[in-house]
């Protein structure tokens, strides 16, 4: 077993470990930040859907050798669409047409990935191998990172607003949709970043565990996403030395840390009041 003063040896060493270092602390930021806009909207179930949706636009990108973020963004807003559309124009719930959606854009992801000629990149996209990441890798995922926290920082009071009062936010003269949709564009590109690192099926659990985590310690919006964020850089450091270490598969090493996280936070957050409730039950 290798120890934590071994694995920092080794950062100092390896290149490829560093660049798997910084391209994780930078998918915990932006997975963390966003993620809290998704729980707090109740839209994990959609976080679900664009995550898994994006599947086709990554098997199109790279059969045809172009940018799996392009593809990969059209797909995620193109489900986002059909979604709303669908939702919009029958009498199904919305939960209901995201199933439907979804799960017609995975099946044709897995069609389309099944005609690339290489096994080893599906393997990839399913569950993430952040210690082969690449120096453009890492440029795209910093891009999308600045990109995050632009939308954030620019369109901070808008996304206040629509999170917690989307009623309030129509009649202030919001453009909810507009606001939404670029939710689900900047959703889609932090999705593609992290498949690297964690894979697309559990790229949603790096978006709603670490956010869980933070709503539980505070109900500031601001703390959150900080908090969020340093959740996320933790799960995905400690996940990538289990990774290295043990030698398993990066994104089920990161998300089981993120899930310790927030199950320590379920137990001893203040807010949650674990304790308080059990004795309650007692008596």
């Amino acid at each position: 077993m290798t120890s934590i003063i071994e694995f920092f040896n080794a950062l100092g060493k390896y290149d490829f470990l560093q660049s798997a270092l910084i391209t994780a602390i930078m998918v915990g930021i932006m997975s963390g930040i966003i993620g809290s806009f998704i729980i707090l909207r109740g839209m994990s179930l959609m976080g679900d859907a664009i995550s898994h949706a994006v599947l086709p636009g990554v098997a199109v990108a790279y059969i045809f050798g172009f940018n799996i973020l392009i593809g990969a963004s059209i797909f995620g807003v193109l489900a986002a669409l059909l979604i709303g559309f669908v939702a919009a124009r029958s009498k199904i719930k919305t939960d209901t047409s995201i199933g439907v959606v979804f799960s017609a854009f995975y099946a044709l992801g897995f069609i389309l990935i099944s005609m690339a000629e290489s096994s080893t990149n599906l393997h990839h996209i399913l569950f993430g191998n952040i210690l082969a990441v690449s120096d453009t890798d890492i440029m795209t995922t910093a891009v999308v990172l600045g990109i995050v926290i632009l939308f954030v920082v620019i369109f901070y009071k808008e996304l206040l607003v629509t999170s917690f009062d989307e009623t309030y936010a129509k009649t202030y003269g919001l453009n909810v949709q507009l606001i939404h949709y670029g939710l689900m564009l900047v959703l889609t590109l932090v999705t593609v970043s992290a498949l690297q690192t964690v894979g697309i099926i559990l790229v949603v659990a790096m978006l709603i565990t670490p956010a869980a985590t933070a709503f539980l310690w505070t109900d500031k919006l601001g703390t959150m996403l900080i908090s969020s964020a340093t959740v996320g850089v933790i799960a995905s450091i400690a996940g990538l030395y289990f990774s290295y270490t043990f030698n398993w598969a990066s994104g089920p090493a990161i998300v089981i840390v993120a899930a310790l996280l927030f199950a320590l936070s379920f137990i001893f957050s203040p807010k949650q009041n674990f304790f308080k409730l059990r004795r309650s039950v007692a008596r």
